[in-house]
Order: C-alpha cells, then structure tokens, then sequence
C-alpha cells in the first residue's frame, strides 16, 4: 500500500504543479491575510507570540481547505474517480497519497506564511527551532488528516467546497489550540517537557482521525 500511496501522491504533486500553478490560491491567501492582520497594529506595536502564532496557524488552516479542494477536484475533472475505485490500488492508499500531496503542498504553503510572519508580525522563533519544527508537523500531520477525510465527504458534490469548510474548521480547533500554545510556549524558552501536555493533545488528535479516517475513507469516497 506504500507503493501505491506514493505514485498517488507523485501524481497530484505532478497535476498540481502543472502549468506553473500548484498551491498558488493558498500561498496568496495567507499572505493577504498576514499583511491584512499586520496592518491592524498601531506604528511602533508588536503582535504579541500568542498573537503572531494564531495568525500564523489560521492561515495554514485556511491553505488546508483550498489545497485538498484541488486535490480532490482532480478525480471529478478528470472523471477518474471510478477508475480508481475498479482498480487493484487499496481504497486507504489513495487517502494516504491524497494526504502525504497536502501534507506536502502545505509545508511548501507555510515556507512563504513563516517568513511573512517574522517581516510583518514580528515573529520571534526564539532558540528551539527543533521543538517548532515538530510542532509544525505534529499540526500539519493532523490537519491533512481531516482535510483527506473531509474532502472524501464532499467528492462528486457541488457544495463540495462549502462542506469541507464548514465541517473541517470546527474539527481543527483541538489542534490549531495545541499548535498555538505549543509555538508560544517554545519561542518563550520553554522546554519541549513543559508543552509535553500540548504535545500529547496533537499526537492522539493524529492518531484518533488517522485511524478514523482509514476506516472510514472507503465508504465515504464510494459515497455509501
């Protein structure tokens, strides 16, 4: 199933960046929404950590929705959806491809949101740039999970969009919580012991939804 995952996330990475546009929509919005936020601050006044990380985590949560809406909009294109179904790949490892591409697309998505973070927040990593490297993929891992999931839900519907974002966000809030005080807690010099419990909330959020999600990927991608 490995095998299969990997050339189902090589092949949305690849239609994805075809014609030079991959994540593009997603990296926009969430510099607009940066740059948006930043003006919100008088001259002279710094965002606070909590703040700067907020933003940082509402930007990525917004990138998941219109990343996994693309990726999903490949098989309804392209009518490919009963193929993939008839062929001999495991229904899980196409969920599994779907969700390595956005997790991914994402990780490409927040190089650009980071950077813009410290320009225009003030964002200070502080020391422990491991522990939020961590942090960032303990989140993201959890956010592409739900974003497989959910963007299975709503495939061959027209509201598609509108489901993904109105049953994803609420779904998030866990982990965008523990993203945020994670990221506060390690740019303040805490040590990654004193986030342990934050820690601990993301990765059963992971394991909880991915275990879901392979259970329940095959019958909502069927639509049974």
């Amino acid at each position: 199933m490995i095998s299969s995952s990997l050339a189902i996330a090589r092949k949305d990475l690849r239609l994805a960046f075809a014609g030079g546009q991959g994540p593009v929509q997603a990296v926009l919005l969430g510099l607009l929404l940066v740059f948006i936020f930043s003006l919100s601050a008088a001259p002279g006044e710094r965002f606070s950590a909590q703040q700067a990380m907020a933003i940082f985590w509402l930007c990525s949560s917004f990138g998941v929705v219109l990343i996994f809406s693309l990726l999903f909009r490949f098989e309804e294109e392209n009518d490919t959806a009963t193929a993939l179904l008839l062929s001999p790949l495991p229904v899980q490892g196409l969920w599994m491809g779907k969700t390595l591409a956005g997790l991914l697309l994402l990780l490409l998505c927040q190089v650009f949101f980071f950077p813009a973070a410290l320009v225009f927040l003030g964002l200070d990593p502080g020391n422990n740039l491991g522990g939020l490297v961590l942090m960032v993929l303990g989140v993201d891992v959890g956010l592409c999970v739900l974003g497989g999931l959910i963007g299975a839900m709503g495939q061959g519907q027209g509201a598609k969009d509108a489901l993904l974002t109105i049953i994803v966000f609420p779904l998030q809030i866990p982990l965008l919580l523990g993203g945020i005080r994670i990221g506060v807690g390690l740019m303040q010099g805490t040590a990654l012991a004193g986030v342990a419990d934050w820690f601990g909330l993301v990765m059963a959020f992971d394991a909880v939804f991915a275990g879901a999600a392979l259970f329940l990927f095959p019958h909502v991608f069927r639509g049974e």
